[in-house]
């Protein structure tokens, strides 16, 4: 077993927090993980989740991450890759934070190409504090998509990535991730159609073992109603969906999106009439399964040479500090990556 990086996240929002509860209360869950970050925000997590339990959850310096497959139950490891001589605050827009979680994502992208880790969990980060601290990209995805394309010595756009978001009930996966809605109107290109398809189904067939059914959400209501609201049904999607059909994918669709979810559900042990749904931007593919419960879900970054999971919501300003964020989505994350990585390894 490869151990597995976690990063913390913006030190200015719960990250920190979830991971310490993650260490504390799900000890067989994090064995052999690591936090990458920075050893002052770890320590001072761990004293906000403290409470009433009054466990002491004492943070281990290690110098490697093979280090963390010998650390004890309920300790944190962290190995230190970002610098923050002084605390920032809770709750705040930090452009020292943006710096240092932007920071320890690069250290454990790289770590997880050479295969020092087995995958890598990322804690919640802040888009304006990224901004802030002049970080060039405006998320994990294109951070990790730029660190990917660096080390196979290829363009970024040589290096497509999608977006995943999944729980015990419904997968969905992105044409285009963090665009304004009228650029994510624009995205929807035959290419781009066509291209989600392929990396759904590529990402599925080896989390599966089998190939996906993939169904397709319209743009439009109601799918278009055959042009009547919209013609990019007929004009880009219906000829996208044909072209993956002749390169043998099983995919269905374009589908009224405000039904195609529900027929993708997985539920009272059945299983939903598609593996997966293809939203067409990110609202549209979001909504659904964050409804369903966002301590249960899971983003993970399609075709990266590496497995990349994270929890579903963000750094949430307004509990951090508190002591009071869940950490379910975080655990789940970590879940999921170990199964992936595992998965991984076996096809290798």
């Amino acid at each position: 077993m490869k151990p597995i990086a976690i990063t913390m996240g913006d030190a200015a929002g719960i990250g920190p927090e979830i991971i310490s509860k993650s260490f504390r209360d799900s000890p067989e869950q994090t064995r052999g993980c690591f936090v990458a970050g920075d050893l002052g925000t770890m320590r001072r997590a761990a004293d906000a989740i403290r409470g009433a339990h009054q466990v002491d959850l004492p943070v281990g310096i290690i110098e490697s991450p093979l280090e963390a497959l010998a650390m004890p139950l309920r300790c944190i490891p962290l190995l230190q890759v970002a610098d923050l001589p002084q605390p920032v605050q809770w709750g705040g827009v930090s452009a020292a934070a943006g710096k240092a979680a932007a920071q320890c994502v690069v250290w454990a992208a790289r770590a997880a190409l050479r295969g020092d880790v087995g995958a890598l969990v990322t804690a919640p980060l802040h888009k304006e504090a990224l901004a802030a601290a002049g970080v060039l990209f405006p998320g994990h995805t294109e951070l990790l998509q730029a660190e990917a394309a660096a080390w196979l010595g290829k363009r970024v756009d040589d290096v497509p990535v999608r977006m995943m978001l999944a729980n015990d009930e419904l997968r969905t996966v992105l044409v285009s991730i963090h665009l304004s809605m009228r650029d994510a109107l624009a995205a929807v290109t035959f290419d781009n159609v066509l291209q989600t398809l392929r990396i759904t189904r590529d990402a599925l067939t080896s989390a599966l073992g089998r190939a996906p059914h993939i169904g397709v959400a319209g743009l439009n209501p109601h799918a278009g109603e055959g042009g009547l609201f919209g013609r990019e049904e007929i004009e880009v999607i219906i000829p996208a969906i044909e072209a993956a059909r002749a390169e043998g994918l099983h995919v269905s669709g374009p589908f009224a999106p405000d039904t195609v979810f529900m027929r993708g559900r997985a539920r009272n042990g059945r299983p939903g009439e598609f593996d997966v749904v293809v939203a067409m931007y990110h609202d549209q593919g979001l909504i659904p399964v964050k409804y369903l419960g966002v301590e249960k879900g899971v983003n993970v970054t399609l075709g990266l040479p590496l497995v990349r999971t994270s929890p579903d919501h963000g750094t949430a300003f307004d509990l951090a500090g508190t002591g009071r964020a869940d950490a379910s989505s975080l655990l789940e994350a970590i879940k999921v990556a170990r199964a992936l990585s595992a998965t991984r390894t076996a096809i290798g």
